[in-house]
C-alpha cells in the first residue's frame, strides 16, 4: 500500500473548500493509496527521475461544487504520494 499525504499548500487549500469538495478530494487521496497511477490521471512533466507527476480532474458533479484538479507526485522509491496542489475552478 502506498502512503498518500497532503503537502502544506494543498492542506491550506483543502481547508478553504466546502465539505463536499473536501470529501471528493479525500476520496482521491485514499484511492491513490491503492493505485498511485490510475488510468484517469493525466501525466505531467517531472524533472526528478525517481518520481512521476500527475493531475486528476474532479468534475463539479463529483464535488457537488466546483471542478477541482488534484496535482500530485508519486515517488517510486519511497512508494509515497504527495498531493502538491488543489486547483479549484470557478
Amino acid at each position: 500500500m502506498t502512503h498518500a499525504f497532503f503537502g502544506d499548500a494543498a492542506e491550506k487549500i483543502l481547508a478553504e473548500l466546502s465539505r463536499s469538495e473536501q470529501a471528493a478530494v479525500e476520496s482521491v487521496r485514499r484511492a491513490l493509496e491503492d493505485d498511485p497511477t490510475p488510468g484517469h490521471a493525466r501525466g505531467l512533466p517531472d524533472a526528478d527521475p525517481h518520481s512521476e507527476s500527475y493531475a486528476v480532474e474532479l468534475l463539479p458533479e463529483t464535488t457537488s461544487g466546483r471542478g477541482i484538479t488534484v496535482v500530485y507526485r508519486h515517488d517510486r522509491e519511497l512508494d509515497a504520494v504527495l498531493v502538491l496542489w488543489l486547483i479549484a475552478g470557478p
